[in-house]
């Protein structure tokens, strides 16, 4: 019986490219668990995806490096896969939410353990119109801050990148108007921001959808925002999403499997911190367990 195959896809820009200093490390660890290791290191945006859709049938398990892009790429080409392989990931990214809702170290070496020794998770993607999600689709407020902030800046500020960008913005806040259909429901009115994800970490802040988030429900948490008449009443919408309450007369949520977004005007959307287009409709779909992420022992249970 022949060894197992492992297809490492990696970003060597992702972070300060700190994965270079451990990568002989990371191989060594495959390596010893007896696994025959090809690796990618990511050229451009989509590469991730384009590699893993075109091999990732052939082997046993395909992990990558990166931030939660790398991440969203490499679904994306499981997705495509006839023969869907398991995924395991290495966070070196600015931010790494999935990594956090995960519970995967940020420690790459121990993540490399877990790749090789955990157990697998089986996870939520997200689907908005004709693309996958990993964590988050949204529109609105601050939304473009990690697509519009420059890798370098990144490197340099780390989150202090996304904060700086995201204070610019506030005076020019716009609102949209949409109609929103879930579970025979409809929300007419307009909002600030809209977010649909399946994680208890956005933008590098724990519990922003409340303490009970569930990962592999087949739900997605929703958060609708009303535009604030005054300064006030914007701090009082940050204070209310820091909170575990989240409890704000300009804060809807809920809970949805299904939600469809429909507007008069073109609208820009952001999936997993990068753009996602300019939409009349947005029509999300949660996919149940449509991939399996290795995890530690304690977060597969």
């Amino acid at each position: 019986m022949g060894r197992k195959k492992l297809l490492f896809v990696y970003n060597p820009f992702a972070g300060k490219g700190v994965i270079r200093s451990k990568l002989s490390y990371i191989l060594e660890t495959f390596s010893n668990a007896d696994y025959e290791v090809t690796v990618h290191a990511t050229r451009s945006r989509n590469d991730a995806t384009e590699i893993v859709a075109k091999y990732g049938s052939e082997y046993d398990i395909v992990a990558c490096s990166g931030g939660d892009g790398t991440l969203n790429e490499v679904a994306i080409g499981i997705m495509r896969c006839e023969k869907k392989p398991p995924c395991g990931y290495i966070p070196t990214g600015t931010t790494n939410d999935c990594a956090t809702s995960l519970g995967i170290s940020k420690n790459m070496i121990d993540a490399a353990e877990t790749i090789v020794n955990g157990k697998l998770f089986p996870y939520d993607l997200g689907k908005l119109n004709e693309d996958y999600f990993i964590y988050v689709a949204g529109f609105g407020a601050f939304t473009d801050v990690s697509y519009a902030t420059s890798q370098s800046i990144k490197n340099i500020l780390g989150r202090l990148a996304y904060v700086l960008e995201g204070v610019k913005r506030i005076p020019s806040l716009q609102s949209y108007h949409y109609k929103v259909y879930y579970d025979d429901k409809e929300i007419d009115g307009d909002f600030l921001f809209g977010m649909v994800s399946n994680s208890n970490s956005i933008g590098g802040f724990k519990g922003i959808n409340g303490p009970d988030v569930s990962l592999n429900d087949g739900m997605f948490e929703v958060t609708l925002i009303k535009p604030p008449h005054n300064a006030l009443e914007l701090q009082s919408i940050v204070n209310a999403l820091l909170s575990e309450t989240r409890t704000s007369e300009h804060i809807i949520t809920f809970h949805a499997s299904h939600v469809k977004f429909v507007s008069d005007e073109l609208v820009p959307w952001t999936i997993d911190g990068e753009f996602g287009g300019n939409l009349l409709e947005a029509d999300i779909h949660n996919l149940k367990h449509a991939i399996s992420i290795k995890v530690n022992e304690d977060r597969a249970k």
